[in-house]
């Protein structure tokens, strides 16, 4: 598979691929195999050829214009459809046909993504100090979680992410009350590689070396199993390939009753933005 972008960062790039994008509508002719369909979020994931003056092969997820019926397309089907660039760089497919079936997977039984005052999955997760810990532990604390792996290549996604922790956790540390009562957790979704020893040594580096942030800031990984629960509560897409896995973005909200409060699913949110909801639904306990 090749390298996954998420939709949201293609959007930030348009106009390096695309001279004059502000001034005009653009189409472009998509070829590929589907490898996952997202229903909740009307979303294809395609492994596309080269779209000459658009894009380079890469797999990456594309929302489908509302009219198009995803009943018909399954994973591993191959496709043809139209890219449609408007001028405020929001893009999508439409016109999608299924030039090859033939190797259509049998699709799995489909799990509903979480929606806000639902409780999230309680699993449980390794961490950094090789403790099994469980979400559930985290009930009475306004949490925020995301996912990342420490083998990130691109800055722009897991690197980003938990820099923008780093300023949540900073702006939390000034005040011993908002500590107390609220935590922050990495998830890794590279469990076979991120052993507690390499989480450790992540963590303690955006932690400036300081062991203690860890009391505030965990990082675990999930078995296989897990992760997978967790990811389709998320609607979080991830595949693994020569060492790198291709993903989308999801950062987490939980009220201390343990339900989904926010999500935020693009590298796009702020640090000011999160501790804001945090206080919020802080604020918010009984």
């Amino acid at each position: 598979m090749r390298p996954l972008i998420s939709v949201h960062l293609l959007s930030l790039l348009l106009c390096v691929f695309l001279p004059g994008c502000k001034t005009s509508e653009r189409h472009y002719t998509l070829t590929g195999k589907v490898v996952s369909k997202v229903p909740a979020t009307h979303t294809l994931v395609v492994d596309h050829d080269e779209i000459p003056g658009f894009m380079a092969a890469m797999t990456m997820p594309y929302p489908v214009a509302d009219k198009v019926n995803l009943s018909g397309i399954e994973p591993g089907d191959r496709i043809q459809a139209r890219i449609v660039v408007r001028p405020d760089q929001n893009f999508w497919l439409d016109n999608i046909s299924v030039i090859d079936s033939s190797h259509r997977q049998t699709a799995p039984q489909e799990s509903r993504q979480l929606f806000p005052g639902e409780s999230i999955p309680d699993v449980d997760l390794l961490n950094q100090d090789g403790k099994t810990i469980h979400l559930s532990d985290f009930r009475g604390k306004t949490l925020l979680l995301t996912f990342i792996y420490t083998r990130c290549p691109l800055p722009t996604f897991c690197p980003r992410i938990s820099s923008l922790f780093v300023s949540v956790h900073r702006e939390l540390t000034k005040n011993p009350q908002e500590y107390e009562r609220t935590q922050l957790l990495s998830i890794s979704i590279d469990p076979k590689y991120d052993t507690p020893q390499v989480l450790y040594k992540y963590g303690l580096a955006y932690l400036n070396e300081d062991p203690k942030g860890f009391a505030h800031w965990q990082f675990t990984a999930p078995s296989p199993q897990n992760l997978k629960k967790l990811a389709e509560a998320f609607a979080l897409i991830y595949e693994e390939e020569d060492n790198q896995i291709s993903h989308t973005m999801s950062t987490v909200l939980v009220s201390p009753d343990g339900k989904l409060a926010k999500e935020w699913t693009t590298n796009e949110w702020t640090a000011a933005e999160a501790v804001s909801a945090i206080r919020q639904v802080d604020n918010a306990r009984p």
